[in-house]
């Protein structure tokens, strides 16, 4: 795809187009700073600097967006608020709730949002009924990324279902490597504890543990289960995993350090960013004991009310360049997403998007496609956050029960909401 073409074409087309003597600029609040992320990011400014409009970039690394939120908090209410920040799941709704979020309905109409964007994604990014914010794509987060040489020089395939990754991780230990790249933050271990939980639990208890939050579920045998198996995982990563950030470990897998690592399609990116080709240098798989399921993460951008006539002009192209079937590509192609658009061209992505786009169209009318809890999909930064302290503390304890952190979970959530 010519890109400059493409900018040309899109600065001519875009509704919300500026002339030149109202150009505004955008501040933009993200967390995407590692290789295929940043990547993303330019994508956006150019196309949006090609509209007359200036870009300032407000970008705070941290993978799971927890120092960004701190930072915005603190510029929201001292009446100084960016753009647009990069918000997801029901923090949208609570943003809203504050009345810090301005209306972008008249955008929403001249593109035609709700008629190509599927109503699940839709309903997050309205607080009453009016669009506050903007889908950027779609991630899968039930992910395995493996390194096909270490799996060929330890004798295992991809391990299927928990057992296998079991058996599997025992002989890729024995033969001098990581079985599994994982960082030791909150998120992460959440990550993994949720995959696991998926294949556990099922979809339909899935949701009654992380959405509907029943105490039953959350400290029930099959929850015990989890955690027993949880805790296993732990055998197979290495000492130096706290504190690592994803991209890192990612990157033990792409050097051929680490067999595999349990993480949403923004890995896919970094493979992406190496030059390294699906199916080739590398493998995608479901997450062990969850093909069929799709557990959703869903970026998003919602825009602040700011008072500048110019910047809000911009504002609005921001908002409707996002949504941009050129734009949807273009960076989906980078961050290893897959579009939020139902009714995109999806010849230029690879197998592992296809595989994707796949299996969120047919979850959707099985039951299978559920929220991710690791990633404010599912509940309330809240009760997510009392999820975080009981899988961290449990993961990293090695005396820890798992019939007692079940409780603990139930109790932490009860206490949170």
């Amino acid at each position: 795809m010519n890109i400059n073409k493409t900018l040309l074409t899109l600065s001519l087309s875009a509704t919300f187009l500026p002339s030149l003597s109202n150009a505004g600029e955008v501040e933009v609040l993200h967390w995407w700073t590692s290789g295929g992320e940043a990547k993303s990011v330019q994508e956006l400014k150019a196309m949006l600097e090609e509209q007359g409009h200036s870009w300032k970039d407000f970008a705070v690394a941290g993978g799971g967006g927890e120092s960004a939120m701190t930072v915005l908090k603190t510029r929201a209410v001292s009446g100084n608020p960016p753009s647009a920040a990069q918000i997801k799941g029901h923090d949208i709704q609570e943003w809203g709730g504050l009345g810090f979020l301005t209306n972008l309905d008249d955008v929403a109409q001249s593109g035609k949002w709700d008629d190509v964007v599927p109503t699940m994604v839709t309903d997050v990014m309205k607080f009453n009924g009016e669009y506050v914010a903007v889908p950027v794509n779609v991630h899968r987060v039930n992910w395995l990324w493996a390194n096909p040489e270490v799996l060929k020089k330890a004798g295992v395939g991809v391990p299927k279902t928990l057992d296998e990754f079991f058996a599997a991780a025992e002989k890729i230990k024995a033969a001098g490597y990581i079985p599994l790249a994982h960082g030791g933050q909150p998120w992460q271990d959440a990550t993994v504890f949720e995959a696991v939980a998926l294949d556990v639990l099922g979809s339909d208890d899935y949701r009654k543990a992380f959405v509907e939050l029943d105490m039953d579920t959350l400290s029930g045998d099959k929850m015990v289960e989890v955690f027993t198996k949880f805790k296993k995982v732990h055998d197979y990563i290495d000492a130096n995993s706290p504190g690592r950030d994803w991209n890192v470990a990612t990157s033990m897998v792409i050097n051929g350090e680490a067999a595999m690592q349990i993480m949403g399609d923004w890995a896919k990116g970094e493979f992406t960013a190496a030059g390294k080709v699906p199916g080739k240098d590398y493998i995608c798989a479901p997450a062990p004991g969850t093909d069929g399921q799709f557990t959703h993460n869903v970026d998003s951008f919602a825009f602040f009310e700011i008072k500048d006539e110019a910047n809000v002009s911009a504002q609005k192209a921001l908002a409707a360049t996002i949504l941009d079937k050129d734009f949807q590509e273009v960076f989906n192609l980078n961050k290893g997403s897959i579009p939020v658009r139902t009714d995109m061209d999806m010849s230029a992505f690879d197998q592992c998007a296809l595989d994707s786009m796949a299996t969120f169209k047919a979850s959707a009318k099985t039951g299978d496609l559920v929220p991710s809890m690791a990633h404010g999909m599912s509940t309330t930064s809240y009760a997510q956050g009392a999820i975080y302290d009981v899988v961290t503390n449990f993961f990293n304890d090695p005396n820890a029960d798992p019939k007692e952190a079940a409780q603990k979970l139930a109790k932490a959530v009860k206490a949170a909401i």
